[in-house]
């Protein structure tokens, strides 16, 4: 094993460790389409997330699309399979006995400059709740999406997603930012009563801000009832069973409002 496979290998490794590869894995198993790393191995689209990026590319690919690495960007390894071509009777067999693995170096979105990216171009939602993330620390910033979702929260890098500028979306993350600030920890995934209440959450907020409630995933009661048939229950006991928690994460983001204690007051909020 050369030194810098090793070393590749010691980032997933170092991540089982700190107890974060969880949050790594529920985001790398819906890879974004069109984009060179979509076809990677789920190994190597683990590394690019833990190196705090969604999109990865190697020199060319980048210039292909017009974009330039940065001065002193350092590259991220990913791992490629060493692989010769099966001889036998002399006739070249089709298929390629792998020999082991090397690395091939490959630069982060966020290490490239030049032409904007298509997900660069969405012009993220301007309210008055942005400004409720800003305060926790939390940066908001838009990706490229996927079939399976428009938004996620990423409480290791204290970072929101979104891949829409639909409003309810933005809500909904929030929402788990808040949920997580309340409880300290979130189950990695999508955990049924999380999604319940981060979508219950963003019903609420939308009406209370007078936004469209539309939602781009589909309708909020679908949305609900998926994950209530997960925990064996109607939309409603479901609702019932988090009405609570729902409350807490609303008083976190309108009021800034833990256990009673107001510290700030959003007035744009009513």
């Amino acid at each position: 094993m050369t030194p810098k496979v090793k070393e590749t290998l010691d980032k997933i490794l170092a991540r089982f460790e700190s107890g974060d590869i969880p949050e790594a894995i529920a985001y790398t198993m819906f890879p974004i389409p069109n984009i060179p790393c979509s076809a990677w191995s789920f190994l190597n689209r683990t590394l690019v997330f833990i190196s705090g990026s969604m999109d990865a590319r190697g020199f060319k690919q980048w210039n292909n699309v017009n974009r330039y690495v940065k001065k002193g960007s350092k590259a991220l390894y990913i791992l490629v399979p060493y692989v010769v071509k099966q001889i036998e009777d002399g006739h070249e067999d089709t298929q390629f006995k792998p020999l082991g693995f090397g690395v091939c170096p490959v630069f982060r979105a966020e290490d490239t400059q030049g032409e904007p990216l298509e997900y660069q171009n969405l012009e993220l939602p301007d309210l008055p709740l942005m400004d409720r993330a800003a305060e926790w620390g939390i940066s908001v910033k838009a990706i490229p999406g996927n079939y399976k979702y428009y938004g996620f929260y990423v409480p290791g890098r204290k970072e929101i997603a979104l891949a829409t500028s639909q409003e309810c979306v933005f809500f909904h993350e929030l929402a788990h930012a808040g949920h997580h600030i309340i409880k300290g920890k979130l189950q990695p995934g999508q955990d049924p009563l999380q999604e319940i209440v981060a979508e219950l959450s963003a019903c609420a907020l939308a009406q209370m801000v007078g936004k469209s409630l539309v939602d781009t995933t589909g309708s909020n009661f679908q949305y609900i009832k998926q994950y209530a048939e997960q925990l064996k229950m109607s939309v409603h006991s479901a609702c019932l069973k988090v009405l609570s928690e729902t409350e807490k994460v609303l008083n976190l983001i309108i009021h800034n409002n833990i256990e009673g204690e107001v510290h700030t007051n959003n007035k744009n909020v009513a």
